[in-house]
């Protein structure tokens, strides 16, 4: 009989039976108590049939020996009460399992079944399971997108927050890549699939949910086992207080009283509610057995590309010939770059972009796989590549670039003209804004040893976990040596590894939690992990683990607080102090409290300390957007301090870029002390927790007004001579500032956003 169906049987039985007993009518309501408990019975019989069939042990015993004892001394409306507790207890079980699985639910309801197809006849209706690479999909308001693939519109707004847990919707541009199980908040789109349904991001999603659905934890497993010895103590408080009173009714008052509830539900359904948690903020973990191993993590072991670093490129700084000067040799670079396909040259063409400046296209281009490539652009001989490259093809590398000589981490792509060297390009990598604030956060959690394991070089991977205050760095490892290194950390303590690419998926497998950063990383990493973080932000692995220990923590407590509550009330009941009509509202009384304890895991705990989104009037994004235009300035401000010269023939540009700043800069200043930081300071807490980047802001004023009034007495006669010096030092000592404040800004607001 359905669960539900039970408690109505049981509930109706009750009433008839109390209305017989206010008529008068009391052997026959006993009988009628006894006849609506004897199916309960029935059905706990069966299932306690299957429990022993299948290896379990069968805890359901003490409830069925009580309301067999009771009918059979005449304890009626006890029996009905006990039959009461046992349907009522398990519809609540279900109502709570419901409860605690319903993000993982939503996952399961919100799966496309059909998509909308354009063809030259027009739209065909097709089940997602006919979707094909290729296909040209229509997605239409409030649909959710079928498969993974590209946006054939100008733009698209998405709700993907069952994906990521992120609230606000997204506004994707033309070419953008679409994920399935994304909602289309906007009008309709086009789009083109990129793979079949069954292969996409949202179809992996629910094999990941199922099989977190059907795993049983080792807590729970525990739970099952320390529940065969509450059978006994029931056993041996009910008999010892039968033989040495003499009195049944106490036995029956134990067995009444007597509880597996909090043993038997509270670990599965605290996991379950901690699984459905975890998947509202777009963590995916495999299982109860992985999220109470997350738990216990002490270590944890990251990949550096594409993990704690973004895994993309950017220009970070350029050198470049005097006479040629910055912007003109990033044209050239970025010109021949775009006759290859490597990282480097990607990141110039997009550099050279961002700055707007135009790019013709090279002819006779040659690459060379690793090294280089050349080219001519405007009939120029150029060569762009490693130093090595440039001195295989007879270069002069001679020509000093300081600035590449410091920055011992980056990538240097090297520009030859017409045989000379006449630029330096500085490529980094550099760290996610919100990887510090994921390792602080992860220390604080507990984690006692944190390292980099990676197989990029040791100079990249040294200046990474310098910057990260990491406890050691593994370098220039091969997908062998790394599953070597995971195995020896997990011998000393319990250990995770984070990681993204196919070179990673055996670490990860390796490792006692396997965590894969699945937004922008590889199937074959998400498939050998035991977590999949749905958001390309490192910060989640912080958020996992508390998430993990506050779910382990509750159910740890249901279990204790409920077993020891249900001891207590055994003695009472053994004592004599407790009949078997009261006893069973008291048992029922400590089912409810462990059930609805352990449903506290679905909520956050002080250790979580949850990322979250700062509020749209804040406008984070604009915000960002303006970073890289300031970034621009910033070099800027270093072209002026070093080519600041004995006349006076450079003060109009310099008047010029001072005009920026007080027209880009000063103005970004204020907007954001408007909007922006006293949001952050919310989300931050504490006592003027954004005191410091105000205080960088007034710096960064007081040095423009320097500037500025260093610029005016150079304007006067004579007045070149004795302020060329100190212009050059305000230029640096902004440069250096507002370079210093733009990192840590971003790294604050990283801190604080999902």
């Amino acid at each position: 009989m359905p669960r539900f169906a039970l408690l109505a049987w049981v509930l109706f039985g009750l009433v008839a039976g109390v209305v017989l007993l206010l008529a008068g009518q009391a052997p026959t309501a006993g009988w009628v108590f006894s006849a609506t408990a004897l199916p309960v019975a029935a059905q706990v019989g069966i299932g306690l049939a299957r429990s022993l069939l299948g290896g379990r042990v069968g805890v359901d015993a003490v409830a069925l020996v009580a309301i067999l004892g009771a009918v059979a001394l005449g304890e009626g409306a006890t029996a009905v009460v006990i039959a009461l507790m046992v349907a009522g207890g398990e519809a609540l079980e279900a109502w709570a399992e419901g409860r605690a699985a319903g993000a993982l639910t939503d996952l399961m309801a919100r799966a496309p079944r059909r998509a909308a197809r354009l063809t030259e006849n027009g739209i065909i209706d097709i089940d997602v399971a006919d979707i094909r690479p290729g296909d040209s999909l229509l997605v239409r308001p409030g649909d959710t997108i079928p498969a993974d693939g590209a946006l054939e519109e100008d733009g698209a707004t998405l709700d993907e927050s069952m994906l990521t847990g992120e609230p606000l919707p997204r506004l994707m541009a033309r070419g953008a890549a679409l994920r399935s199980g994304a909602i289309n908040a906007g009008p309709a789109f086009r789009m083109r699939a990129l793979q079949d349904a069954g292969a996409s991001t949202y179809a992996a999603i629910l094999r990941l949910t199922q099989q977190a659905r059907t795993t049983r934890a080792p807590l729970v497993r525990l739970a099952d086992r320390w529940a065969l010895g509450f059978v006994g103590l029931t056993a041996l408080l009910a008999g010892g207080a039968w033989a040495a009173t003499g009195d049944v009714l106490r036995a029956l008052a134990v067995l009444v009283v007597a509880t597996p509830c909090p043993l038997i539900l509270a670990a599965p359904i605290a996991l379950i509610a901690g699984i459905g948690r975890a998947a509202r903020r777009g963590i995916v973990v495999k299982g109860g057995g992985a999220l109470e191993r997350l738990s216990r993590i002490q270590t944890v072991l990251f990949d550096k590309t594409g993990t704690l670093t973004p895994g993309r490129l950017r220009l970070a700084a350029v050198d470049a010939d005097p006479a040629l000067g910055r912007d003109a040799a990033l044209r050239l670079a970025g010109a021949l770059a775009q006759g290859s396909t490597h990282p480097v040259s990607a990141a110039l063409v997009a550099a050279a972009k961002e700055r707007g400046l135009d790019l013709p296209k090279p002819v006779e281009v040659t690459e060379s796989p690793g090294g280089g490539v050349t080219g001519l652009v405007d009939g120029l001989s150029l060569a762009l590549g490693s130093k090595g490259f440039l001195q295989e093809t007879h270069i002069d590398t001679s020509a000093a670039f300081g600035l590449a000589s410091q920055v011992a981490a980056g990538s240097i792509a090297w520009l030859a003209a017409d045989g000379h060297t006449v630029a330096a390009f500085v490529m980094a990598d550099g760290l996610r804004p919100e990887a510090p604030s994921a390792v602080r956060r992860l220390r604080a959690l507990g984690v006692n040893r944190i390292a980099l394991l990676t197989g990029d070089r040791i100079a990249a991977a040294t200046a990474v976990g310098r910057a990260l205050r990491l406890d050691a760095v593994l370098a220039e490892k091969s997908p062998a040596e790394k599953i070597a290194a995971v195995r020896a950390e997990a011998s000393k303590a319990r250990t995770a590894m984070v990681g993204d690419g196919v070179n990673d998926a055996p670490a990860l497998a390796a490792a006692d939690v396997g965590i894969a950063m699945g937004a922008a990383g590889t199937a074959a990493a998400a498939e050998a992990s035991d977590v999949v973080l749905l958001v390309d932000r490192i910060d989640r692995v912080a958020e996992a683990i508390a998430i993990a220990k506050r779910t382990r923590q509750v159910a740890l407590t249901a279990i204790l607080i409920g077993m020891g509550l249900s001891i207590c009330a055994m003695g009472v009941a053994a004592a004599g102090f407790l009949a078997p009509l009261t006893g069973a509202f008291v048992q029922e009384a400590i089912d409810v409290f462990a059930i609805l304890f352990a449903l506290t895991a679905l909520r956050p705990g002080s250790a979580e300390t949850e990322a979250s989104l700062l509020p749209a009037e804040a406008g984070l994004e604009e915000r960002t957007a303006e970073h890289a235009e300031l970034r621009r300035l910033v070099e800027a401000l270093r072209t002026a301090g070093d080519t600041i010269g004995a006349t006076a023939s450079e003060l109009p540009s310099l008047k010029a870029l001072e005009v920026r700043l007080r027209t880009e800069l000063l103005p970004h200043q204020r907007e954001e002390e408007r909007a922006l930081y006293p949001a952050a300071a919310l989300r931050l807490g504490g006592q003027d927790p954004m005191a410091p980047l105000i205080r960088m802001h007034t710096e960064i004023e007081q040095l423009v007004d320097r500037v500025t009034a260093l610029l005016q007495a150079a304007g006067q006669e004579g007045g070149w001579a004795t302020s060329v010096a100190e212009l050059r030092r305000a230029f640096f000592a902004l440069e250096v500032l507002l370079q210093v404040h733009l990192v840590a800004e971003e790294e604050v607001l990283a801190s604080v956003t999902g």
